[in-house]
């Protein structure tokens, strides 16, 4: 596999100022005014996203043979018209609001068009149009204004970790049909590793050698993409409600962490920091390709801002976390070696580098809504992973690999007097009930935040009720402040008023073939400024 540090740079993407004109809609291309595609062009689906209390962003990407080799979808090199339609009714009787956006080959053939002067907290549907082909409808809510208008009263959920060739997304076809108003993902919409050469459970072995190895090139990240987004349930999540996205690590690749990248052995030059900028660049810009993401997100090079803040009425302030561009490279050791301990808590340790970490204390101190919500990536509650009280056992890819980080985090919400913080988080591919407390190894400290951490969808295979790393976790005396855990696959719904915050833990009974059933395996609430979960 050749795989030189000329080759990566050479095929990194677009250039920061190029890639905004691109975004635009301006390319080198000529125009396709009148485009018959060989096949369905949608046929990586639609979605919406990001919504304001005005409108949202739509995306789709033309792609009539979306896992051709030389990621161009099966689309020439041509500038295509794509019309697009909002409606107030399934059948478009009502439009209220139309418009062209312009694919470019520089982008994949994606488009964003951001729609604004709807209703809020109004549910509308929307389609795309190229050509001949239509798209199906799809259906998202806008957000009630912030000066009481839309409603009080919200129904979201989130996922996390979703490796396709590990298990079968069967989550969200449940998800697709329970009417959601927001869907949040935390991280690791794909997965880097090569799929395998029977493509793990789902078995195409059909698939291009480039499918079986991992990625680096913005080809190969399309690519991947193009093969993840042709899932029929994951389009159908899509398309039944608006989404709010952000990374981990595995959108580029395992653990990595600002510019310092894993070397992983293969002999490709990750040790090169120019090598790394360019295989974050483009991954960036696949993930920005192919996902329902505002302008401000649209990467420059290997560098984005993915932190922002989304207001639901007075009901919830979402704060989208990034926590992987901005932190300090991990401690090494196995979490266990001597001198462990004083590396984790070393001061000014970064997870969300100053200027995020800053913004997300202004914007908690600030807020009106009844519920501070963080997107999170890792899990922030202290956890020995060790119930030998002689031996200390953390993540260090997680906060507990950042002490200084989290104890700024917790410290600076409590100075602040925000008391109506609840953390939603990924990552650990299993779920986790927790009280943020601000000192963790002290039992009288007083509970700051609520930390939710929902399992995967598919990544770790089939999951089970209990596990011997629960088990540890919950040992009598090793973490009080966990309050519940479970290792099985699925999502996790949150129903949020003014009076209280409900979250229920669904799961699925297996993922690596199709058709799992689905229940309710907890169900835990929150009280307006009193952090904790109390299950119920």
């Amino acid at each position: 596999m050749d795989l030189s540090r000329r080759r990566l740079l050479g095929r990194a993407g677009a250039g920061a100022a190029t890639l905004g004109l691109f975004t635009a809609g301006f390319s080198t291309a000529g125009a396709w005014a009148a485009p018959r595609f060989p096949d369905d062009p949608f046929r990586l689906g639609i979605a919406s996203g990001d919504p304001h209390d005005d409108g949202f962003v739509l995306w789709t990407r033309l792609a009539p043979d979306p896992l051709a080799v030389d990621s161009r979808g099966g689309m020439p090199e041509r500038t295509v018209p794509v019309q697009w339609q909002v409606a107030t009714d399934e059948r478009f009787r009502h439009v209220v609001r139309s418009g062209t956006a312009r694919a470019v080959p520089e982008l994949a053939h994606s488009v964003h068009p951001e729609v604004r002067g709807l209703r809020p907290g109004t549910e509308y549907f929307y389609r795309f149009r190229a050509g001949h082909a239509i798209s199906q409808a799809g259906r998202a809510r806008t957000a009630a204004s912030p000066h009481g208008r839309g409603g009080d009263r919200l129904s979201m959920a989130f996922v996390s970790c979703q490796c396709w060739y590990e298990g079968y997304y069967t989550a969200y076809r449940h998800l697709a049909d329970a009417g959601h108003d927001l869907i949040v993902h935390l991280g690791d919409y794909l997965y880097e590793n090569g799929v395998g050469a029977t493509a793990g459970v789902r078995g195409m072995p059909e698939l291009d050698a480039q499918y079986r190895r991992e990625t680096y090139t913005l080809a190969e990240y399309r690519n991947r993409y193009a093969l993840t987004k042709l899932d029929t349930d994951l389009q159908a999540a899509h398309a039944a409600a608006a989404w709010a996205l952000t990374w981990d690590d595995h959108e580029v690749e395992n653990n990595w962490a600002g510019d310092v990248a894993q070397v992983d052995g293969d002999g490709f030059p990750d040790g090169d920091p120019a090598a790394f900028r360019a295989r974050k660049a483009g991954a960036f810009q696949a993930y920005y390709e192919h996902q329902p993401l505002r302008l401000p997100q649209k990467p420059h090079g290997a560098r984005a801002r993915m932190y922002r803040r989304l207001t639901f009425g007075r009901v919830m302030d979402l704060h989208v976390l990034d926590s992987r561009s901005y932190r300090d490279d991990q401690v090494g050791g196995d979490g266990t070696k001597p001198g462990f301990d004083a590396e984790r808590r070393a001061p000014g340790r970064q997870m969300l580098g100053a200027e995020q970490e800053a913004w997300l204390l202004r914007g908690a101190a600030r807020s009106h809504a009844t519920w501070n919500v963080l997107a999170n990536q890792t899990l922030i509650a202290q956890v020995d992973q060790d119930p030998d009280p002689a031996v200390l056992s953390s993540g260090l890819d997680m906060w507990d690999g950042y002490v200084d980080a989290r104890t700024r985090l917790l410290g600076g919400l409590y100075e602040r007097g925000v008391r109506n913080t609840v953390v939603l988080t990924g990552d650990i591919h299993r779920s986790v009930v927790a009280d943020l407390k601000l000192d963790f190894d002290d039992p009288s400290s007083p509970v700051v935040a609520t930390e939710f951490a929902g399992t995967s969808v598919t990544s770790g295979k089939n999951g089970s009720a209990s596990d011997q790393v629960g088990a540890n976790w919950l040992a009598e005396g090793v973490n009080p402040h966990l309050k519940w855990h479970n290792a099985q696959r699925g999502y996790t719904t949150l129903h949020l008023s003014h009076d209280e915050l409900r979250a229920e833990y669904h799961v699925t009974d297996y993922v690596t073939a199709p058709g799992s059933p689905v229940s309710t395996a907890a169900a835990f609430t929150v009280a307006p400024r009193r952090p904790g979960a109390r299950q119920v």
